[in-house]
């Protein structure tokens, strides 16, 4: 939790508290042979409580999006789970 708080200030410029972070749901994954066969678990985290205006830092852009717009954004394989996970949540 202590790196998501980490990452959102370095990538968004937002302040969150490990005590606002929910986790809700993950994904898990088995990588290909080719790169190196791990294992990724990827836990996702509800945040309804921050300081400061969500900004693209390390991104070309961000927005806020309805829930039925999320499978629409490109992403990596891992995280379409997760996305659908979320959609079906809100």
């Amino acid at each position: 939790e202590e790196a998501l708080v980490r990452e959102l200030r370095e990538e968004l410029g937002i302040d969150v508290e490990t005590a606002c972070l929910a986790p809700i749901a993950f994904a898990s994954q088995n990588s290909s042979k080719n790169s190196g066969g791990f294992h990724l678990l990827m836990p996702l985290f509800a945040c309804r409580k921050w300081k400061g205006v969500a900004r693209a830092i390390e991104a070309d852009e961000i927005a806020w999006v309805r829930p039925n717009e999320f499978t629409k954004f490109e992403m990596p394989p891992a995280d379409r789970p997760l996305a659908s996970q979320l959609r079906d949540m809100l």
